[in-house]
């Protein structure tokens, strides 16, 4: 906004509105933190991978590499997924170092226009694919050096993306971020997020307007006067208040997956196919196996089998280790180390699991979505809180593990775990029901968003109380 247009404030507005105008008006303690977080970020995943590795008693408070364990996947993921639900991307635009970083490099870069591939819709859901199963491939939670590649891996193409593409912008977390899909489901669901009065914006006075149409730089490249949704939306705070026609403000939990309307005639978009594909096979699927493939007997089961049959037929290779840390696990010093086998049986397994799961919950969308007169992918919103509640659940696992390592054992966690999941799972149907309008089409999207929901909650039982 040119200075000569000061930034308005109604009369009597909302603490929270009054809350996002600050945020805009005083950016430099928000870019004050996000360089806080970016060296911290650094430090904490850069140093331990050139550590040698914790001894068997290593603590959190004594050990840079337990500690850093801890803050990544015991403090820091859990609850950035929990601050996505409650808050919309509040993170991503005030905290995210990657987020400033690719900004930061976009200033100073070569201001490409962005390339056809690089928008491809289907960028966030074969991005969380890949680093969530090369996360597990490596033992990222467990070993430094797996954390620096992924994570510092990721933040180099974020500054190379910002390097090349746009100036001032968040090319990288708009199209191509591992965890912008997941955010962008999960803050659909926020019960705080900035409101835009379109009749306002075209409403304003001639000396709130300038000569580009708007004058705030959205970093995540939303067309602001349009914006409806919370995905894309980094709630950074910079266009709080533009024109008097946007405010921080408070909704139901359920407004935006309540919005559309529910003709049948209507095909969604490529995004919205490509958000739904990630919401029942990446969140529900993969993610569900990758956090039980480790206590799986089923997966020992499965393992044995296969390696008594290669030992029959004297196919020695496969029970070989690679050797190469960055493709398997591979640390012999402490006895732990990926054959080609375990590689290939953890891909077998988490390919399985998100299979089967994924295959059944869209099995459970399309029927009912057939009789409740709705597209698939539109039934599919409904699961967000239970697909959020299911990721949650997944990472304080790591949590109390760590936990547990430290002498403090919660005995309430696994009750409190499934509790959570359960009530996920009927605010869920909750949604479908109030979604699909009135009469039997209500019943068959509850129905079938709750058989939808029964087999995962059947596997996270089985993890939590029977294995």
């Amino acid at each position: 906004m040119s200075a000569a247009a000061p930034l308005p404030q109604a009369a009597g507005a909302s603490r929270l509105a009054r809350l996002g105008l600050a945020m805009r008006r005083h950016r430099g303690p928000i870019v004050a933190v996000q360089w806080a977080v970016v060296l911290f970020y650094i430090v904490l995943v850069a140093l331990p991978a050139f550590l040698p590795l914790p001894a068997e008693q290593a603590r959190v408070l004594d050990n840079l590499t337990r500690f850093a364990q801890f803050l990544f996947w015991g403090v820091w993921w859990p609850f950035v997924i929990l601050s996505v639900m409650l808050m919309g991307r509040m993170w991503c635009g005030v905290f995210c170092p990657e987020g400033a970083l690719t900004e930061w490099t976009s200033k100073f870069g070569l201001n490409r226009p962005i390339p056809r591939w690089l928008k491809w819709a289907g960028w966030p859901f074969a991005a969380f694919i890949l680093t969530t199963v090369f996360g597990q491939m490596t033992s990222v939670y467990e070993y430094p050096k797996p954390a620096l590649l992924i994570l510092g891996g990721s933040t180099v193409a974020a500054v190379i993306v910002g390097f090349l593409y746009g100036r001032g912008k968040r090319v990288w977390c708009r199209h191509v971020c591992p965890v912008s899909g997941v955010f962008g489901l999960l803050a659909k669901i926020a019960p705080l997020h900035f409101r835009v009065d379109r009749e306002t914006w075209d409403a304003a006075p001639a000396g709130l307007r300038t000569s580009r149409g708007h004058a705030v730089n959205c970093a995540p490249l939303i067309n602001i006067r349009r914006m409806e949704s919370a995905s894309s939306c980094h709630m950074c705070g910079r266009c709080a208040e533009e024109r008097g026609a946007v405010h921080l403000a408070l909704r139901s939990p359920a407004a935006e997956i309540l919005s559309p309307p529910v003709a049948t005639g209507e095909q969604p978009a490529e995004a919205d196919r490509w958000a739904a594909r990630l919401l029942v096979f990446g969140m529900l699927g993969v993610a569900l196996g990758a956090f039980q493939w480790s206590a799986s007997p089923w997966f020992v089961t499965a393992k044995q089998a296969v390696a008594e049959w290669l030992v029959d037929r004297e196919i020695w290779w496969a029970l070989d280790t690679p050797g190469l840390w960055w493709l398997f696990t591979h640390y012999p010093e402490v006895g732990d180390a990926f054959t080609w086998l375990d590689g290939a049986m953890l891909l077998a397994y988490i390919g399985a699991q998100a299979f089967v799961v994924g295959g059944w919950i869209l099995l459970c969308l399309r029927v009912a979505a057939g009789f409740a007169g709705l597209h698939w992918t539109r039934l599919a919103m409904p699961l967000i809180p239970f697909a959020g509640s299911s990721v949650f659940v997944g990472l304080t696992l790591l949590t109390t593990g760590q936990l547990s390592g430290e002498g403090i054992v919660l005995g309430w966690a696994h009750p409190a775990r499934l509790t959570l999941l359960a009530l996920a799972a009927l605010w869920s149907v909750g949604l479908a029901w109030r979604q699909a309008g009135t009469g039997r089409r209500r019943w068959a999207a509850a129905l079938g968003v709750a058989l939808a929901t029964a087999l995962p909650l059947l596997a996270w039982r089985q993890q939590l109380f029977v294995w």
